[in-house]
């Protein structure tokens, strides 16, 4: 008899308790707001973003309530104006052109290779066409950034990361999110480090973080932001940044706070999990495993495998019977979006030229995701599963 898997694919791990007590201990007092403190206090979301920047390595940070949000204002702060072009991934989530949108810039779509990065290729070809990049490590992965910072810096392009599933991954040593001007982290459930909504932004230049500081709603107390820059950047800053509210407040960094000093754990996790399914995957019929880089550090939060030249139908066979199965499996080459999966041609408030070679990408990915409420057996049994049901649809019984 066939094996049913009976797990939820969207179970997160509860809050750790250290993180639950620091969360009761701000609703006691209720300071919440992060500039509502007393005495020589220093609020939960100014020790969050000292901790998250000596974690990253970066100078400045900066905790907001979205990674979107995150997003939004480093586009903002590196000047970026209505109508501009942004070059931005034709793979990613919508919440990557929708920032671009925000600011009433236009989104310009590069392609996706087959180890589902950024096509540096045809990103060359088109650095004519927009002066910022916002580069998405769409599902953990991540392209040669060495190459690509040599291409936007000889085309005078500004790099603003999306990291949202990227927290703790590394490109030959160096943190995702410090490559470019700006790195921005996404603390909603199903990232890394889970407060149900949240953002972190990082950055190296003094001026642009203290754009970020009070686009974020900081008023004149700026000099609170303890992980900013010197209270001489804003001079005139500050009368020329509109307020742009988006705080975090000191709940959600009590909640992450303890996450934070798990991280590394939680990394080595994700990666046992992520690395039993692809061993259980790796070599079956009709399925194409995506090859990690030895350059990069990667955290398996999810899986993705290609279904390269699938006809649509079979591909909707698979989802549908491993579902029968209990296993959630995510398509990103539907017509439609579905849930989270989209494409660059469902964001109609775009005039996207199609992209043939993407679109033939696009149309075989497979996204799972990789809960840490997953055993290690569990995730044997998932591959075995999937393997199963892609051997049956590959070499149907004559």
């Amino acid at each position: 008899m066939d094996e049913v898997f009976g797990g939820s694919f969207t179970q997160q791990e509860p809050i750790p308790e250290a993180g639950i007590a620091a969360a009761v201990a701000v609703m006691r007092h209720g300071r919440l707001h992060r500039y509502n403190t007393v005495g020589d206090e220093i609020a939960e979301t100014v020790l969050l973003e000292q901790e998250f920047a000596a974690y990253v390595g970066a100078k400045y940070c900066l905790a907001v309530a979205s990674g979107g949000y995150a997003m939004a204002t480093a586009l903002r702060a590196v000047g970026v104006k209505p109508s501009d072009r942004v070059l931005t991934n034709a793979f990613t989530l919508a919440p990557v052109p929708g920032a671009i949108a925000a600011v009433g810039a236009v989104p310009v779509f590069v392609g996706v290779t087959r180890s589902l990065v950024l096509d540096l290729e045809d990103l060359a070809a088109k650095a004519d066409q927009g002066s910022v990049l916002l580069l998405s490590h769409m599902r953990g992965h991540l392209c040669d950034m060495e190459r690509l910072m040599e291409i936007c810096d000889a085309a005078g392009i500004t790099v603003i990361e999306d990291c949202a599933h990227t927290m703790g991954a590394a490109w030959k040593g160096k943190p995702s999110g410090t490559w470019g001007k700006v790195g921005c982290y996404s603390c909603q459930t199903y990232k890394h480090m889970n407060s149900g909504e949240g953002g972190l932004f990082v950055t190296d230049d003094a001026e642009v973080a203290a754009r970020a500081i009070m686009y974020s709603g900081s008023y004149m107390l700026y000099e609170r932001h303890l992980a900013g820059p010197p209270k001489e950047t804003f001079e005139t800053i500050r009368f020329e940044t509109p307020n742009i509210s988006g705080r975090m407040d000191n709940l959600r960094a009590a909640i992450l706070r303890p996450q934070l000093e798990d991280l590394a754990t939680q990394c080595t996790r994700w990666n046992e999990r992520y690395l039993t399914l692809e061993t259980g995957l790796r070599g079956a019929a009709g399925l194409t495993v995506i090859e990690r880089q030895e350059q990069e550090t990667f955290v398996g939060s999810s899986i993705q495998f290609l279904l390269e030249d699938w006809q649509a139908a079979d591909v909707q066979m698979l989802v549908g019977r491993c579902a029968a199965r209990g296993v959630e499996l995510k398509w990103f080459g539907n017509a439609e979006p579905v849930g989270f999966t989209s494409r660059y041609d469902s964001w109609r408030y775009v005039d996207a030229p199609a992209m043939p070679q993407s679109d033939r990408v696009l149309a075989g990915i497979i996204d799972m995701r990789v809960p840490l409420t997953f055993s290690l057996d569990d995730c044997a049994m998932i591959a075995r599963i999937i393997r199963e049901e892609a051997e049956r649809i590959s070499t149907p019984a004559t």
